[in-house]
Protein backbone atom coordinates (compact mmCIF):
# COMPACT_ATOMS: atom_id res chain seq x y z
CA UNK A 1 0.00 0.00 0.00
CA UNK A 2 2.55 2.82 0.64
CA UNK A 3 5.59 1.82 -2.01
CA UNK A 4 2.81 2.31 -4.59
CA UNK A 5 5.11 5.40 -5.94
CA UNK A 6 8.21 3.00 -5.86
CA UNK A 7 9.44 5.36 -2.69
CA UNK A 8 11.15 2.33 -1.05
CA UNK A 9 13.25 1.51 -3.40
CA UNK A 10 15.26 4.26 -2.34
CA UNK A 11 15.34 3.37 1.33
CA UNK A 12 18.73 3.45 2.97
CA UNK A 13 17.91 3.77 6.87
CA UNK A 14 15.57 2.91 9.23
CA UNK A 15 14.51 2.73 12.96
CA UNK A 16 11.84 1.75 14.95
CA UNK A 17 10.54 3.29 18.37
CA UNK A 18 8.48 0.55 19.98
CA UNK A 19 6.65 2.73 22.68
CA UNK A 20 5.06 5.53 20.69
CA UNK A 21 5.31 3.19 17.62
CA UNK A 22 6.76 5.98 15.57
CA UNK A 23 8.39 4.42 12.38
CA UNK A 24 11.36 6.56 10.25
CA UNK A 25 12.41 6.00 7.62
CA UNK A 26 15.40 7.68 5.49
CA UNK A 27 16.09 8.10 1.44
CA UNK A 28 18.85 8.17 -0.85
CA UNK A 29 17.60 11.67 -1.78
CA UNK A 30 18.01 13.07 1.69
CA UNK A 31 14.60 13.07 2.63
CA UNK A 32 12.90 11.08 5.74
CA UNK A 33 9.50 10.15 6.98
CA UNK A 34 7.83 9.69 9.86
CA UNK A 35 4.96 7.46 10.15
CA UNK A 36 3.13 6.14 12.88
CA UNK A 37 2.48 2.76 12.86
CA UNK A 38 0.26 0.45 12.55
CA UNK A 39 -2.05 2.87 10.33
CA UNK A 40 1.04 4.54 8.61
CA UNK A 41 -0.57 7.74 9.09
CA UNK A 42 2.42 10.58 7.76
CA UNK A 43 3.46 12.69 10.59
CA UNK A 44 5.88 14.81 9.07
CA UNK A 45 8.33 14.12 6.00
CA UNK A 46 11.07 17.07 5.30
CA UNK A 47 14.63 16.89 3.24
CA UNK A 48 17.59 17.34 5.73
CA UNK A 49 20.65 16.97 3.15
CA UNK A 50 21.36 16.33 -0.54
CA UNK A 51 23.48 13.02 0.09
CA UNK A 52 21.92 9.93 1.44
CA UNK A 53 21.22 9.35 5.01
CA UNK A 54 23.22 6.49 5.81
CA UNK A 55 21.91 5.85 9.54
CA UNK A 56 18.85 6.35 11.90
CA UNK A 57 18.40 6.43 15.29
CA UNK A 58 15.76 7.34 18.07
CA UNK A 59 15.72 8.36 21.56
CA UNK A 60 14.68 6.53 24.20
CA UNK A 61 11.34 8.58 25.10
CA UNK A 62 11.11 8.95 21.27
CA UNK A 63 11.26 12.69 21.22
CA UNK A 64 14.48 12.86 18.85
CA UNK A 65 15.67 11.44 15.71
CA UNK A 66 19.56 11.24 15.24
CA UNK A 67 20.85 11.19 11.76
CA UNK A 68 23.96 10.45 10.01
CA UNK A 69 24.76 11.49 6.19
CA UNK A 70 28.34 9.15 5.96
CA UNK A 71 28.40 11.45 2.15
CA UNK A 72 29.03 14.75 3.56
CA UNK A 73 29.91 13.81 7.57
CA UNK A 74 26.67 15.41 8.60
CA UNK A 75 25.33 14.78 11.90
CA UNK A 76 21.51 15.63 12.83
CA UNK A 77 19.33 15.34 15.88
CA UNK A 78 15.85 16.51 15.42
CA UNK A 79 13.11 17.39 17.67
CA UNK A 80 9.98 16.07 15.63
CA UNK A 81 7.56 17.66 18.08
CA UNK A 82 8.51 21.18 18.16
CA UNK A 83 10.11 20.20 14.19
CA UNK A 84 13.40 22.30 15.07
CA UNK A 85 17.31 21.10 15.13
CA UNK A 86 18.85 20.19 18.45
CA UNK A 87 22.24 19.82 16.95
CA UNK A 88 23.74 20.33 13.66
CA UNK A 89 27.28 19.35 13.06
CA UNK A 90 29.27 18.71 9.47
CA UNK A 91 32.70 18.08 9.47
CA UNK A 92 34.80 18.44 5.75
CA UNK A 93 33.76 17.09 3.01
CA UNK A 94 37.34 15.59 1.88
CA UNK A 95 40.10 15.67 4.28
CA UNK A 96 41.84 18.09 6.23
CA UNK A 97 44.82 19.59 5.15
CA UNK A 98 45.50 22.14 7.94
CA UNK A 99 45.26 23.52 11.35
CA UNK A 100 45.75 25.88 14.13
CA UNK A 101 45.30 26.71 17.70
CA UNK A 102 43.99 30.36 19.25
CA UNK A 103 46.34 31.91 21.17
CA UNK A 104 44.58 30.93 24.22
CA UNK A 105 43.94 27.05 22.63
CA UNK A 106 40.42 27.09 23.05
CA UNK A 107 39.34 27.59 19.70
CA UNK A 108 41.08 25.62 16.70
CA UNK A 109 40.49 26.65 13.03
CA UNK A 110 41.01 23.51 10.12
CA UNK A 111 41.09 23.69 6.33
CA UNK A 112 40.01 20.94 3.58
CA UNK A 113 40.11 20.25 0.09
CA UNK A 114 36.74 20.86 -0.03
CA UNK A 115 37.39 24.57 0.29
CA UNK A 116 35.85 25.00 3.94
CA UNK A 117 37.48 27.06 6.91
CA UNK A 118 35.48 25.51 10.61
CA UNK A 119 36.40 26.91 13.39
CA UNK A 120 35.60 24.41 16.85
CA UNK A 121 35.50 24.55 20.58
CA UNK A 122 38.17 22.72 22.28
CA UNK A 123 36.18 22.17 24.87
CA UNK A 124 33.13 20.83 23.41
CA UNK A 125 34.36 19.64 20.29
CA UNK A 126 31.45 21.19 18.16
CA UNK A 127 32.53 23.11 15.16
CA UNK A 128 30.25 27.01 15.54
CA UNK A 129 31.71 28.62 12.03
CA UNK A 130 31.70 27.26 9.16
CA UNK A 131 33.42 29.79 6.02
CA UNK A 132 32.67 28.83 2.57
CA UNK A 133 34.34 31.99 0.77
CA UNK A 134 37.32 29.47 -1.19
CA UNK A 135 36.35 27.74 -4.50
CA UNK A 136 39.15 25.48 -4.14
CA UNK A 137 41.44 23.35 -1.52
CA UNK A 138 42.12 25.22 1.21
CA UNK A 139 46.33 24.61 2.08
CA UNK A 140 47.07 26.50 5.20
CA UNK A 141 45.07 28.23 8.60
CA UNK A 142 46.54 30.38 10.87
CA UNK A 143 44.80 32.51 13.66
CA UNK A 144 46.62 36.00 14.38
CA UNK A 145 47.49 36.71 18.05
CA UNK A 146 45.00 38.59 18.83
CA UNK A 147 42.88 35.36 18.39
CA UNK A 148 40.02 37.40 16.88
CA UNK A 149 41.16 36.84 12.98
CA UNK A 150 41.79 33.54 11.15
CA UNK A 151 43.76 33.64 8.08
CA UNK A 152 43.28 31.05 5.40
CA UNK A 153 45.29 30.17 1.67
CA UNK A 154 44.05 28.51 -0.88
CA UNK A 155 44.56 26.88 -4.52
CA UNK A 156 41.83 29.38 -5.88
CA UNK A 157 44.77 32.28 -5.55
CA UNK A 158 43.62 34.27 -2.77
CA UNK A 159 44.15 34.34 1.17
CA UNK A 160 40.96 35.37 3.14
CA UNK A 161 40.89 36.89 6.39
CA UNK A 162 37.83 35.94 8.47
CA UNK A 163 36.32 37.78 11.70
CA UNK A 164 35.33 35.61 14.43
CA UNK A 165 33.40 38.63 16.03
CA UNK A 166 30.73 39.32 13.15
CA UNK A 167 31.68 35.56 10.99
CA UNK A 168 32.75 37.58 7.79
CA UNK A 169 35.43 37.84 5.38
CA UNK A 170 36.25 41.08 5.72
CA UNK A 171 39.37 41.07 3.47
CA UNK A 172 40.84 39.01 0.42
CA UNK A 173 44.39 39.51 -0.59
CA UNK A 174 45.32 38.28 -3.98
CA UNK A 175 48.74 38.49 -6.29
CA UNK A 176 49.17 40.56 -9.77
CA UNK A 177 48.86 37.49 -11.72
CA UNK A 178 47.11 34.42 -10.45
CA UNK A 179 49.13 32.19 -8.29
CA UNK A 180 48.52 28.73 -6.32
CA UNK A 181 49.32 29.56 -2.36
CA UNK A 182 50.86 26.46 -0.76
CA UNK A 183 51.58 28.05 2.66
CA UNK A 184 50.83 30.84 5.26
CA UNK A 185 52.36 32.52 8.01
CA UNK A 186 51.44 36.01 9.66
CA UNK A 187 54.01 37.66 11.90
CA UNK A 188 53.40 38.32 15.48
CA UNK A 189 51.89 41.81 15.41
CA UNK A 190 49.04 40.48 13.04
CA UNK A 191 49.78 43.29 10.82
CA UNK A 192 51.68 41.40 7.93
CA UNK A 193 50.76 38.64 5.69
CA UNK A 194 52.83 36.20 3.99
CA UNK A 195 52.00 33.43 1.65
CA UNK A 196 53.93 31.18 -0.68
CA UNK A 197 53.14 29.97 -4.31
CA UNK A 198 53.23 26.82 -5.54
CA UNK A 199 53.56 27.56 -9.47
CA UNK A 200 55.56 31.08 -9.71
CA UNK A 201 58.18 29.78 -6.75
CA UNK A 202 57.46 34.33 -4.64
CA UNK A 203 56.36 34.80 -1.78
CA UNK A 204 53.77 37.50 -1.58
CA UNK A 205 53.73 40.01 1.79
CA UNK A 206 50.32 41.99 2.03
CA UNK A 207 49.37 44.55 4.82
CA UNK A 208 46.24 43.40 6.58
CA UNK A 209 45.77 47.09 7.89
CA UNK A 210 45.35 48.38 3.89
CA UNK A 211 45.39 45.03 2.59
CA UNK A 212 47.35 46.42 -0.04
CA UNK A 213 50.49 43.98 -1.93
CA UNK A 214 53.73 45.39 -0.33
CA UNK A 215 55.83 42.72 -1.74
CA UNK A 216 56.86 40.28 -4.02
CA UNK A 217 60.14 37.99 -2.97
CA UNK A 218 61.73 36.14 -5.82
CA UNK A 219 64.96 34.20 -5.15
CA UNK A 220 63.70 31.01 -4.90
CA UNK A 221 63.95 27.81 -7.77
CA UNK A 222 61.33 25.84 -6.84
CA UNK A 223 57.91 25.67 -5.31
CA UNK A 224 57.45 26.95 -1.58
CA UNK A 225 56.56 24.16 0.91
CA UNK A 226 56.34 26.51 3.71
CA UNK A 227 56.80 29.75 5.82
CA UNK A 228 57.53 30.67 9.45
CA UNK A 229 57.81 33.74 11.33
CA UNK A 230 60.15 34.04 14.26
CA UNK A 231 58.02 34.96 17.43
CA UNK A 232 60.77 37.48 18.42
CA UNK A 233 61.91 38.94 15.76
CA UNK A 234 60.81 40.50 11.98
CA UNK A 235 62.43 37.53 10.25
CA UNK A 236 60.43 34.94 8.19
CA UNK A 237 61.82 31.66 7.18
CA UNK A 238 60.54 30.29 3.51
CA UNK A 239 61.21 26.75 2.67
CA UNK A 240 61.42 25.47 -0.55
CA UNK A 241 61.61 22.36 -3.21
CA UNK A 242 65.05 23.71 -4.37
CA UNK A 243 66.91 22.40 -1.23
CA UNK A 244 67.14 25.89 0.83
CA UNK A 245 65.86 27.91 3.14
CA UNK A 246 65.97 31.41 3.33
CA UNK A 247 65.94 33.99 6.07
CA UNK A 248 64.03 37.57 5.10
CA UNK A 249 64.70 40.76 6.90
CA UNK A 250 62.11 42.85 7.38
CA UNK A 251 63.33 45.44 8.75
CA UNK A 252 66.19 45.88 5.95
CA UNK A 253 63.46 45.78 3.26
CA UNK A 254 63.22 42.41 3.12
CA UNK A 255 66.33 41.58 1.97
CA UNK A 256 68.10 37.91 2.08
CA UNK A 257 69.79 37.82 5.79
CA UNK A 258 70.96 34.25 5.23
CA UNK A 259 70.53 31.03 2.84
CA UNK A 260 70.79 27.43 4.34
CA UNK A 261 72.21 24.72 2.18
CA UNK A 262 69.63 21.21 2.66
CA UNK A 263 70.84 18.04 1.37
CA UNK A 264 67.17 17.36 -0.08
CA UNK A 265 63.93 18.92 -0.83
CA UNK A 266 62.68 21.14 1.67
CA UNK A 267 59.63 20.75 3.13
CA UNK A 268 58.58 22.18 5.98
CA UNK A 269 60.11 24.71 8.16
CA UNK A 270 59.77 25.91 12.13
CA UNK A 271 60.80 28.37 14.55
CA UNK A 272 60.96 27.31 18.23
CA UNK A 273 58.88 29.34 20.35
CA UNK A 274 61.07 31.58 21.60
CA UNK A 275 62.82 32.44 17.70
CA UNK A 276 66.08 31.00 18.40
CA UNK A 277 66.32 27.68 16.73
CA UNK A 278 64.86 26.93 13.81
CA UNK A 279 63.63 23.03 12.80
CA UNK A 280 63.67 22.06 9.05
CA UNK A 281 62.30 18.36 7.99
CA UNK A 282 63.48 17.79 4.12
CA UNK A 283 62.51 14.90 1.62
CA UNK A 284 65.29 12.71 3.00
CA UNK A 285 63.39 12.02 5.77
CA UNK A 286 65.82 14.39 8.29
CA UNK A 287 64.77 17.09 10.74
CA UNK A 288 68.04 19.06 11.12
CA UNK A 289 68.03 21.81 13.78
CA UNK A 290 69.69 25.43 12.98
CA UNK A 291 71.46 28.30 14.99
CA UNK A 292 69.88 30.48 12.54
CA UNK A 293 71.73 33.79 13.79
CA UNK A 294 74.86 32.21 13.05
CA UNK A 295 74.14 29.98 9.82
CA UNK A 296 75.28 26.62 12.00
CA UNK A 297 73.83 23.18 12.12
CA UNK A 298 73.03 22.54 15.82
CA UNK A 299 71.92 19.04 15.46
CA UNK A 300 69.98 16.26 13.21
CA UNK A 301 67.50 13.66 13.73
CA UNK A 302 67.34 10.56 11.41
CA UNK A 303 63.47 9.77 11.46
CA UNK A 304 62.92 7.61 8.26
CA UNK A 305 62.48 4.43 10.59
CA UNK A 306 60.76 5.90 13.33
CA UNK A 307 57.55 6.89 10.77
CA UNK A 308 56.94 3.15 10.25
CA UNK A 309 55.60 3.05 7.25
CA UNK A 310 52.37 0.75 6.38
CA UNK A 311 52.30 -0.95 2.66
CA UNK A 312 49.54 -0.41 1.08
CA UNK A 313 47.44 -2.64 -0.67
CA UNK A 314 48.77 -3.05 -4.09
CA UNK A 315 52.45 -2.04 -3.53
CA UNK A 316 55.06 -4.96 -4.72
CA UNK A 317 57.68 -3.85 -2.30
CA UNK A 318 58.19 -4.31 1.44
CA UNK A 319 57.01 -1.46 4.10
CA UNK A 320 60.94 -1.43 5.08
CA UNK A 321 61.76 -0.43 1.75
CA UNK A 322 59.32 1.77 0.74
CA UNK A 323 60.12 3.91 4.26
CA UNK A 324 63.45 4.94 2.60
CA UNK A 325 61.73 7.32 0.22
CA UNK A 326 59.66 8.53 3.21
CA UNK A 327 59.84 11.72 5.35
CA UNK A 328 58.09 13.87 7.90
CA UNK A 329 55.80 16.80 6.12
CA UNK A 330 54.88 18.31 9.21
CA UNK A 331 56.71 19.67 12.15
CA UNK A 332 55.66 21.29 15.01
CA UNK A 333 57.52 22.84 18.46
CA UNK A 334 55.81 22.25 22.01
CA UNK A 335 54.91 25.01 23.80
CA UNK A 336 57.99 25.14 26.02
CA UNK A 337 60.39 24.19 22.92
CA UNK A 338 62.05 21.62 24.52
CA UNK A 339 60.47 18.62 22.38
CA UNK A 340 59.20 18.35 18.24
CA UNK A 341 56.24 16.57 17.21
CA UNK A 342 56.29 15.08 13.81
CA UNK A 343 53.85 13.29 11.37
CA UNK A 344 53.96 12.37 7.85
CA UNK A 345 52.47 9.79 5.19
CA UNK A 346 51.85 6.74 8.38
CA UNK A 347 50.00 6.13 10.99
CA UNK A 348 52.67 7.51 14.00
CA UNK A 349 53.01 10.63 15.38
CA UNK A 350 56.55 10.54 16.62
CA UNK A 351 57.60 12.93 19.73
CA UNK A 352 61.64 13.61 19.99
CA UNK A 353 63.64 15.74 22.66
CA UNK A 354 65.40 18.28 21.35
CA UNK A 355 68.63 18.20 23.09
CA UNK A 356 69.15 14.59 23.31
CA UNK A 357 67.72 13.93 19.76
CA UNK A 358 66.03 11.10 20.65
CA UNK A 359 62.35 9.52 20.29
CA UNK A 360 60.71 9.94 23.65
CA UNK A 361 57.11 8.53 22.34
CA UNK A 362 55.01 7.63 19.38
CA UNK A 363 51.45 7.93 19.17
CA UNK A 364 49.58 5.27 16.68
CA UNK A 365 46.67 7.90 15.56
CA UNK A 366 44.57 4.65 14.44
CA UNK A 367 43.46 1.11 14.27
CA UNK A 368 41.35 1.24 11.42
CA UNK A 369 42.08 -1.44 9.07
CA UNK A 370 39.78 -0.49 6.46
CA UNK A 371 42.46 2.50 5.61
CA UNK A 372 45.59 2.02 3.21
CA UNK A 373 48.77 1.58 4.32
CA UNK A 374 47.72 0.11 7.68
CA UNK A 375 49.32 -3.13 7.48
CA UNK A 376 53.23 -3.56 7.67
CA UNK A 377 53.53 -6.81 6.02
CA UNK A 378 51.02 -7.66 2.64
CA UNK A 379 48.42 -10.46 2.62
CA UNK A 380 49.32 -12.47 -0.47
CA UNK A 381 45.58 -13.74 -0.90
CA UNK A 382 45.15 -9.97 -1.89
CA UNK A 383 48.30 -9.44 -4.04
CA UNK A 384 47.09 -12.95 -6.21
CA UNK A 385 43.78 -11.17 -6.85
CA UNK A 386 45.20 -8.29 -7.83
CA UNK A 387 48.00 -10.40 -10.08
CA UNK A 388 44.70 -12.07 -11.50
CA UNK A 389 43.12 -8.95 -12.33
CA UNK A 390 46.03 -7.97 -14.50
CA UNK A 391 46.52 -11.01 -16.33
CA UNK A 392 42.41 -10.81 -17.29
CA UNK A 393 42.70 -7.60 -18.17
CA UNK A 394 45.13 -8.08 -20.73
CA UNK A 395 43.76 -10.81 -22.42
CA UNK A 396 40.34 -8.93 -22.42
CA UNK A 397 42.88 -6.04 -24.04
CA UNK A 398 43.79 -8.90 -26.67
CA UNK A 399 39.72 -10.09 -26.93
CA UNK A 400 38.78 -6.25 -27.75
CA UNK A 401 36.56 -5.94 -24.61
CA UNK A 402 35.64 -2.92 -23.52
CA UNK A 403 37.83 -2.87 -19.98
CA UNK A 404 37.66 0.86 -18.70
CA UNK A 405 34.10 -0.68 -17.50
CA UNK A 406 35.92 -3.27 -15.69
CA UNK A 407 38.61 -0.92 -14.76
CA UNK A 408 35.94 1.02 -13.11
CA UNK A 409 34.39 -1.70 -11.48
CA UNK A 410 37.47 -2.16 -10.01
CA UNK A 411 38.78 0.87 -8.42
CA UNK A 412 35.40 1.31 -6.96
CA UNK A 413 35.51 -1.84 -5.42
CA UNK A 414 39.06 -1.41 -3.92
CA UNK A 415 38.85 2.12 -2.84
CA UNK A 416 40.77 3.13 0.46
CA UNK A 417 41.63 5.91 1.44
CA UNK A 418 45.32 6.13 2.51
CA UNK A 419 46.24 6.65 6.39
CA UNK A 420 48.40 9.65 6.66
CA UNK A 421 49.00 13.27 9.19
CA UNK A 422 48.69 16.39 7.01
CA UNK A 423 49.17 18.82 10.09
CA UNK A 424 50.21 18.91 13.69
CA UNK A 425 49.82 21.84 16.40
CA UNK A 426 50.84 22.53 19.72
CA UNK A 427 48.37 24.12 22.12
CA UNK A 428 50.10 27.54 23.18
CA UNK A 429 49.06 26.11 26.62
CA UNK A 430 50.93 22.96 26.42
CA UNK A 431 48.62 20.71 27.58
CA UNK A 432 47.23 18.96 24.71
CA UNK A 433 48.69 18.68 20.65
CA UNK A 434 45.56 18.51 17.60
CA UNK A 435 46.56 16.63 14.40
CA UNK A 436 44.43 16.38 11.17
CA UNK A 437 44.62 13.10 9.76
CA UNK A 438 42.62 10.65 7.34
CA UNK A 439 40.89 9.48 10.72
CA UNK A 440 39.85 13.75 11.13
CA UNK A 441 40.52 15.73 13.68
CA UNK A 442 41.82 14.35 17.00
CA UNK A 443 43.03 15.73 20.33
CA UNK A 444 45.22 14.45 22.35
CA UNK A 445 45.54 16.17 26.00
CA UNK A 446 47.57 15.91 29.11
CA UNK A 447 43.68 16.77 31.19
CA UNK A 448 41.11 13.99 31.37
CA UNK A 449 38.70 16.47 31.50
CA UNK A 450 38.51 16.60 27.91
CA UNK A 451 37.32 13.57 27.54
CA UNK A 452 33.22 13.05 27.31
CA UNK A 453 32.46 10.55 29.75
CA UNK A 454 28.64 9.92 29.99
CA UNK A 455 27.34 8.36 32.93
CA UNK A 456 25.69 5.46 31.08
CA UNK A 457 25.91 2.10 32.78
CA UNK A 458 27.35 -0.38 30.95
CA UNK A 459 26.64 -4.70 32.24
CA UNK A 460 29.80 -4.30 33.32
CA UNK A 461 29.30 -2.08 36.36
CA UNK A 462 27.60 -4.29 39.16
CA UNK A 463 27.71 -4.12 43.03
CA UNK A 464 30.03 -7.45 42.62
CA UNK A 465 32.10 -6.09 40.00
CA UNK A 466 32.74 -2.88 42.12
CA UNK A 467 33.70 -5.16 45.17
CA UNK A 468 35.81 -7.48 42.93
CA UNK A 469 37.78 -4.23 42.12
CA UNK A 470 37.94 -2.80 45.37
CA UNK A 471 39.96 -6.53 46.58
CA UNK A 472 42.25 -5.88 43.25
CA UNK A 473 42.98 -2.69 45.32
CA UNK A 474 42.21 -0.13 41.84
CA UNK A 475 40.57 2.40 43.97
CA UNK A 476 40.32 4.60 41.18
CA UNK A 477 38.36 2.52 38.86
CA UNK A 478 35.95 1.55 41.95
CA UNK A 479 35.25 4.72 42.77
CA UNK A 480 34.12 6.01 39.42
CA UNK A 481 31.83 2.60 38.67
CA UNK A 482 30.75 3.43 42.44
CA UNK A 483 29.58 7.11 40.54
CA UNK A 484 28.07 5.29 37.96
CA UNK A 485 25.64 2.86 39.54
CA UNK A 486 24.84 6.29 42.00
CA UNK A 487 24.28 4.58 45.16
CA UNK A 488 25.14 6.40 48.06
CA UNK A 489 25.66 3.32 50.25
CA UNK A 490 28.20 1.98 48.11
CA UNK A 491 29.99 5.07 47.28
CA UNK A 492 30.61 5.15 50.75
CA UNK A 493 31.80 2.02 51.36
CA UNK A 494 34.08 2.10 48.58
CA UNK A 495 35.43 5.96 49.43
CA UNK A 496 35.77 4.06 53.16
CA UNK A 497 37.75 1.25 51.70
CA UNK A 498 40.67 3.56 50.23
CA UNK A 499 43.54 3.46 52.73
CA UNK A 500 44.23 7.39 53.62
CA UNK A 501 47.88 6.72 52.42
CA UNK A 502 45.92 6.07 49.02
CA UNK A 503 43.45 9.46 48.82
CA UNK A 504 46.64 11.36 47.46
CA UNK A 505 46.92 8.90 44.35
CA UNK A 506 43.79 8.42 44.40
CA UNK A 507 42.41 12.22 43.69
CA UNK A 508 45.42 12.96 40.94
CA UNK A 509 44.18 10.36 38.75
CA UNK A 510 40.37 11.37 39.42
CA UNK A 511 38.76 12.49 36.15
CA UNK A 512 37.57 15.62 36.19
CA UNK A 513 33.47 14.77 35.75
CA UNK A 514 33.82 12.53 38.88
CA UNK A 515 36.00 15.61 41.25
CA UNK A 516 32.69 17.25 41.48
CA UNK A 517 30.75 14.48 41.82
CA UNK A 518 33.10 13.16 44.94
CA UNK A 519 33.21 16.93 46.62
CA UNK A 520 29.38 16.97 46.76
CA UNK A 521 29.38 13.74 48.18
CA UNK A 522 31.99 14.54 50.65
CA UNK A 523 29.94 17.92 51.88
CA UNK A 524 26.79 15.87 52.16
CA UNK A 525 28.82 13.12 54.19
CA UNK A 526 30.43 15.33 57.06
CA UNK A 527 26.45 15.90 58.15
CA UNK A 528 26.29 11.72 58.93
CA UNK A 529 29.69 10.20 59.36
CA UNK A 530 31.77 9.77 62.27
CA UNK A 531 35.17 9.53 60.21
CA UNK A 532 35.90 13.34 60.22
CA UNK A 533 39.38 13.69 59.88
CA UNK A 534 39.31 10.75 57.19
CA UNK A 535 36.99 12.86 55.04
CA UNK A 536 39.26 16.55 55.82
CA UNK A 537 41.92 14.64 54.20
CA UNK A 538 40.02 13.76 50.91
CA UNK A 539 38.59 17.52 50.71
CA UNK A 540 42.13 18.63 51.14
CA UNK A 541 43.93 16.85 48.66
CA UNK A 542 40.74 17.09 45.90
CA UNK A 543 41.03 20.97 46.58
CA UNK A 544 44.78 21.00 46.69
CA UNK A 545 44.76 19.33 43.17
CA UNK A 546 41.71 20.48 41.23
CA UNK A 547 40.87 23.53 42.84
CA UNK A 548 42.24 26.09 40.30
CA UNK A 549 40.69 24.14 37.26
CA UNK A 550 36.76 23.86 39.84
CA UNK A 551 37.71 28.22 40.49
CA UNK A 552 38.31 28.83 36.61
CA UNK A 553 34.67 27.02 36.39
Amino acid sequence: FFNKEGDFNNLTAAAYHKKTHLLVTGFASGIFHLHELPDFNLIHSLSISDQRIASISINCTGDWIAFGCSGLGQLLVWEWQSESYVLKQQGHFNSMVSLAYSPDGQYIVTGGEDGKVKVWNTSSSFCFVTFTEHNSGVTAVTFTSTGYVVLSASLDGTVRAFDLHRYRNFRTFTSPRPSQFSCLAVDSSGEIVAAGSQDSFEIFIWSMQSGRLLDVLAGHEGPISSLSFNPMKCVLASASWDKTVKLWDMLDSWRTKETLIMNSDVLVVAFRPDGKELAVAALNGQITFWDHENAVQTGSIEGRHDLQMGRKELDKITAKQAAKGKSFTTLCYSADGESILAGGLSKFVCIYNVKEQILMKKFEISCNYSLDAMEVFCVSKEMKDFFLWTQNNITDLYNSVNIAKCQINFLQKHFKPEIRVTCVRFCPTGRSWAATTTEGLLLYSLDSGLIFDPFDLDIDVTPSNIHKTLSQKEYTTAIVMAFKLNEKKLIQEVIEAVPSSEVDVVCSSLPDLYVEKLLEFLASAFETSCHLEFYLIWTNKLLMLHGQKLKTR
